[in-house]
């Protein structure tokens, strides 16, 4: 017979267990998404960008992104000006998992559209990260992140939808949908992808959201990108 004492103690051994091993299948989970991203060492990608913020006026445009593994990335647009922050903020899925010094929590699984993901969380490790915490919506079965939800110290918190089609095998999405909330940002001064934080005297609308799009249309993947090319 079991005494309090022992039942207390072998259910705490069992919860010990039962986290560990949700906590290793989670981070193998992780790891398989990640494993099929680097799969992809560089790549030149061209489409379409389509903002849609409430204080700023701007057309549809072509862009280019380009990434060169593990972190190169940026894109070229064909004027206009841009709303994406600097600070920790990236539309390169990429940026999310380019450190393993972060604590994974398995949340179990959401609906998110017609469907259910396994939802985990990462909490960097590093004190001084801009990152405090990202939310991956993760299909298990094709190893993808079709959504994530960042938050920064910087720039409060933005969220990414990625939809797949033709480049799905690589990790790479067709569409991402990225959404952010215009509340501390400030009008950027020129033609840039990134928001410059000077001297812009006009503010965003407080609380409002911010929204941008880009579809992407056609991947070169693994030619041979060189680090000269993003100087």
């Amino acid at each position: 017979m079991f005494t309090d004492k022992k039942w207390i103690v072998v259910c705490w051994l069992q919860t010990l267990f039962f986290s560990a091993a949700f906590s290793q299948d989670a981070q193998s989970l992780l790891q398989k998404v990640k494993a099929k991203m680097d799969k992809v060492r560089d790549y030149t990608a061209t489409g379409m960008m389509k903002t849609d913020v409430l204080f700023i006026k701007a057309p549809v445009s072509k862009i280019k992104s380009f990434f060169l593994y593990p972190d190169r990335f940026k894109i070229q647009r064909d004027g206009g000006v841009s709303l994406l922050p600097k600070g920790g903020v990236s539309i390169n899925l990429r940026s999310l998992l380019l450190t393993e010094s972060y604590t994974i929590v398995d949340a179990g699984v959401a609906g998110f559209g017609k469907d259910l993901f396994r939802v985990l969380k990462l909490l960097p490790l590093d004190e001084q990260s801009d990152i405090v915490l990202s939310t991956l919506y993760i299909d298990e079965k094709n190893l993808l992140i079709r959504k994530s939800s960042t938050t920064t110290r910087q720039n409060g918190t933005y969220e990414m939808e990625m939809l797949y089609g033709n480049y799905s095998r690589w990790g790479l999405p067709d569409k991402i949908i990225f959404a952010f909330n215009t509340k501390d940002y400030k009008l950027p001064k020129g033609i840039t992808f990134e928001y410059d934080d000077g001297t812009a005297s006009s503010t965003a609308p407080k609380n409002k959201k911010g929204r941008v799009e880009i579809v992407y249309q056609s991947y070169s993947i693994n030619k041979g990108l060189r680090a000269s090319d993003f100087e």
